[in-house]
């Protein structure tokens, strides 16, 4: 091997190097959210770096307590939702994904760290909820698709998931509904997350079931995700 050829290939290793480093330091700049793991707390950074400035994400401030158990909750257009809320929140998401999807070998240490929930799909579905519950009596944040599964605007709105007033009763954990509008790849799952948008997510007051039944409080909660009646922010 020549002197030129070395020389080119320590330069490319040198700038590859610098390159990682800046890199590590912007997304540690950039992470808001403590996940309890300096590589997660680095992908946090990363992550709202890509929705920031690839998808140009504004968005409303997300009125999390700064302790405390809740549910965040949004309409569900693609595959990109959970990256864009991850992006909006001072605080770790933890959120419900199917056991087949958990146990994916290549993804799973991520799902782990980033504290994710498996859940078997058809079983009951108050044991689906189990883990859900258990995260917001220790204090967390978990977020659902009550809609549970994409919809888009333009079709009919499915029936949302009692769900997720079955952990609020329980737990008493507030519900923090968030809209999510402006995502070019819409009705996608990995096609959404590379098509440049430019989203708006919507933030809202919190609801709970204080002088609500059930039904009333899932009437809101749909009415505001499907934005037919935006409450006062």
């Amino acid at each position: 091997m020549d002197t030129l050829t070395i020389a080119l290939l320590s330069a490319v290793v040198i700038i590859g190097w610098l390159f990682w480093r800046w890199l590590q330091r912007a997304c540690e700049r950039a992470n808001v959210a403590d996940w309890g793991n300096k590589w997660v707390n680095r992908l946090d950074g990363l992550n709202r770096l890509f929705c920031h400035k690839f998808h140009r994400l504004r968005y409303d401030p997300l009125p999390l307590p700064p302790n405390g158990a809740a549910l965040v909750v949004a309409n569900h257009v693609s595959g990109l939702d959970p990256l864009l809320m991850i992006a909006a929140s001072t605080r770790p998401l933890r959120f419900m994904i199917a056991r087949e999807e958990y146990d994916r070998w290549w993804l799973r240490w991520l799902f782990k760290a980033s504290g994710c929930i498996p859940v078997e799909r058809g079983a009951n579905p108050r044991a689906a909820l189990s883990g859900a519950r258990r995260a917001l009596l220790k204090g967390e944040v978990v977020a659902l698709f009550p809609h549970g599964q994409i919809y888009l605007d333009d079709q009919p709105a499915p029936e949302l998931k009692r769900g997720v007033v079955h952990l609020t009763k329980i737990t008493g954990a507030p519900i923090y509904p968030l809209r999510i509008e402006g995502v070019r790849g819409q009705g996608h799952t990995v096609v959404a997350v590379f098509l440049r948008s430019r989203v708006l997510l919507r933030c809202f007051a919190p609801l709970t079931l204080q002088d609500k039944s059930t039904d009333e409080l899932l009437r809101e909660l749909g009415d505001v995700l499907s934005g037919n009646k935006p409450l006062k922010n």
